[in-house]
């Protein structure tokens, strides 16, 4: 599955080049239980197609209905959804959270186009940037920063941009297969890599396949800040070697599977082998995934995809 934000900003891309007005939306923040997180984008262009999701559908019907009206004539302003202080009561959530939503009006021209592009470069590729937009004037930049997630303040829009989560499968397994399958219904890249002859015969759909080991894949920069490694093999070979060099990248979530009595023989086995420092053996999740009792490999591999998550989205493990 491609990451929805890329599906966005594809059909930005395709729309602007046959010469369309666009209208972008981007999620700035939520209150309560909206369903979106901030960063969540929407583009449609002015008929009845639209890509992306800002809601659970609600805002989306709002949206395109005010769009067919002839609303969001100016190229930036913000909206709100859900606050009650709108007129109609389809602008209510039933979730009875609020939106905070970007709309962005654009019209075809060269500089939009190396925007978006820019901006499609950045999802695809290891460096995240920043989207500058000022509200009076409409006007836009991209730059160079990993600091910013959302940010709204005195008339200036911030927007980070950067790549799909990434899910690297060191070695395959029947938990890193399940595993594959969540990500990919998460809109996650995923990547396996296994170099033993007895899984040459595995084929995972949508994931990309490297007959290497993890350790090599991820030592020539298969790694960046969004990149979740996860060993699940049992095979030191293959687990140990990952996390070795995985533990010096960017990647936000490094783990292997075990139990904790395998855990504690593998962080010494990093110690006195690999020459880890207790501050690198910290970094790894060892056990990996969350505490759910978890037996089957697609129960595991649940337990795994919901401690990436949890991790990638800043929650503590006593705020569950």
């Amino acid at each position: 599955m491609q990451h929805l934000d890329l599906q966005v900003i594809d059909k930005a891309l395709q729309w602007a080049r046959a010469g369309e007005t666009i209208w972008l939306c981007t999620v700035l923040s939520t209150y309560g239980s909206a369903p979106r997180s901030p960063g969540a984008m929407l583009v449609s262009n002015g008929g009845l197609e639209s890509v992306g999701s800002l809601s659970g559908g609600c805002v989306e019907e709002e949206f395109l209905a005010s769009l067919g009206r002839g609303a969001f004539t100016r190229a930036a302003q913000v909206v709100r959804y859900g606050d009650g202080q709108a007129q109609s009561r389809r602008l209510r959530l039933p979730c009875g959270g609020v939106l905070v939503v970007l709309v962005e009006r654009r019209e075809s021209n060269a500089r939009w186009l190396a925007h978006l592009q820019a901006l499609r470069s950045a999802l695809l590729g290891q460096q995240r940037v920043t989207r500058r937009i000022a509200l009076a004037s409409g006007s836009f930049e991209v730059y160079a920063d990993s600091s910013v997630a959302v940010r709204l303040a005195e008339e200036v829009v911030e927007i980070g941009i950067g790549p799909a989560l990434r899910l690297l499968l060191a070695g395959l397994s029947p938990v890193a297969e399940a595993c594959a399958a969540i990500a990919r219904t998460l809109g996650c890249e995923v990547i396996a890599c296994d170099p033993r002859e007895e899984m040459a015969h595995v084929q995972l759909e949508g994931v990309q396949m490297h007959r290497v080991l993890p350790s090599l894949f991820i030592a020539e920069g298969g790694c960046h800040g969004a990149t979740a490694v996860v060993a699940l093999t049992h095979d030191p070979k293959i687990d140990d070697l990952a996390l070795l060099e995985a533990v010096d990248t960017q990647a936000f979530y490094i783990g292997a599977m075990g139990s904790l009595a395998t855990s504690a023989k593998r962080a010494e086995r990093l110690r006195r082998i690999g020459g880890l420092t207790e501050a690198q053996i910290r970094r790894l999740h060892m056990p990996i995934g969350l505490d759910l009792g978890s037996k089957s490999p697609a129960e595991i591999a649940l337990a795994v995809m919901a401690d990436v998550l949890r991790v990638y989205r800043g929650k503590a493990r006593d705020a569950l």
